[in-house]
């Protein structure tokens, strides 16, 4: 347990995972594996409970065989196989391929993630039922390479959980609603390519739904030299008069800041909750490091009515990997210095936070609310 914290433990792990229930069973003709649990989405569900919207990463045990390396992928409501030529990618990171002379960057993943609800135990410490005929899987094209990261909102008695789809036709933001946060219905795609870590608030702001957005891409305009900011991905607003149909909002939100070296990339982290002092949002900055980075979650108040004003942050890092945690783990270990965090839900005096831990478990930490002057 971490001494910071008063709770801090893994509570899902590859290994809780039945993969005889799994949406990909018996459809492939080779042997896979639970490659990771991680990035929960967070909800209070009616009963007290806290629901998980867990990340399983389902990947070939053996990925490469006669010269090819393989990515499953849907297609006709079926799942299969797509072989490529090991001379023509490069499998420098575990989580994925690029596949050479496209004249663009053109990946594939080597595993496929669908999403498994896991309810808990008030504290989130402890599981109470894994809902295998509620899971979430692919239903189409414009996720035939998996659904991931859900994020999970509860506005106005209605659940709202976005999610990443990910497709050769987009990288786009998928929609799932529910009345009581284990019956999930797919609502529609509100947020097109390569729009990553959309978290709407938790309430409206002016009768208007809110969101955190991070478009993607290649290239950033510079800021001045004098200027505090650093170009690159930064985390965005929007509004809606629906949840569904989403208009970017005229002032930034959350920028790289040139203090915090540790924050080259950033983006979203967990739905912003209302508090006394603001919109509390907690996020991820990641430091260039190796193939991944180092990820670390940081934390914000935004102002109650227009949250593209900072109220408070701090430039240290909030949470950062537990190497203790994932000891235990090492052998099924395949990035390092990663957590990223995903949810959140009130428990009184403090916040219970769940986050992906090293993209294989998932983490509950306890965080107290005097952590973020509350």
């Amino acid at each position: 347990m971490s001494a910071r914290f008063p709770e801090d433990r893994l509570v899902f792990l590859p290994k809780d995972v039945d993969l005889s229930r799994s949406p990909l069973a018996g459809q492939l003709p080779a042997e896979t594996y639970v490659l990771g649990t991680f990035n929960p989405g967070l909800t209070r569900l009616p009963n007290g409970n806290l629901l998980m919207m867990v990340r399983v990463a389902e990947a070939l045990r053996q990925p490469e065989a006669d010269g090819y390396i393989r990515a499953i992928r849907l297609h006709a409501g079926r799942y299969r196989l797509d072989a490529w030529p090991l001379d023509l990618v490069d499998t420098m990171d575990p989580r994925k391929f690029m596949i050479r002379g496209q004249g663009w960057k053109v990946m594939a993943l080597t595993s496929l993630s669908w999403l498994l609800p896991v309810e808990c135990t008030p504290d989130g410490l402890d599981i109470v039922a894994i809902h295998y005929d509620r899971a979430i899987a692919p239903q189409g094209d414009w996720q035939c390479y998996g659904v991931e990261d859900a994020r999970i909102s509860l506005v106005d008695g209605l659940y709202l959980m976005t999610t990443c789809s990910v497709s050769p036709e987009r990288h786009s933001t998928t929609l799932y609603i529910s009345e009581n946060g284990l019956d999930w219905q797919f609502a529609d795609i509100v947020l097109d390519h390569q729009n990553k870590d959309m978290l709407i608030f938790e309430g409206r702001i002016g009768g208007q739904y809110w969101a955190q957005t991070r478009p993607l891409g290649d290239l950033y305009f510079a800021y001045p030299p004098e200027s505090e900011w650093r170009a690159g991905p930064s985390i965005n607003l929007a509004t809606s008069p629906d949840a569904r149909h989403w208009k970017p909002y005229i002032k930034p939100g959350l920028r790289p800041h040139v203090a915090a070296a540790a924050t080259t990339r950033m983006g979203g982290g967990t739905p912003p909750v209302l508090t006394e002092k603001g919109w509390l949002t907690l996020w991820h900055g990641v430091a260039p490091s190796g193939v991944v980075g180092i990820y670390r979650t940081y934390w914000s108040l935004l102002d109650a009515k227009d949250p593209s004003i900072t109220v408070a942050t701090d430039h240290g890092a909030l949470l950062e990997a537990n190497k203790a945690l994932t000891a235990p783990l090492a052998d099924q270990m395949y990035v390092q210095d990663v957590v990223f965090t995903t949810g959140i839900a009130d428990a009184g005096d403090h916040f219970i936070v769940a986050s992906g831990e090293a993209d294989l478990a998932c983490r509950i930490t306890h965080i107290p609310k005097a952590c973020f002057g509350l």
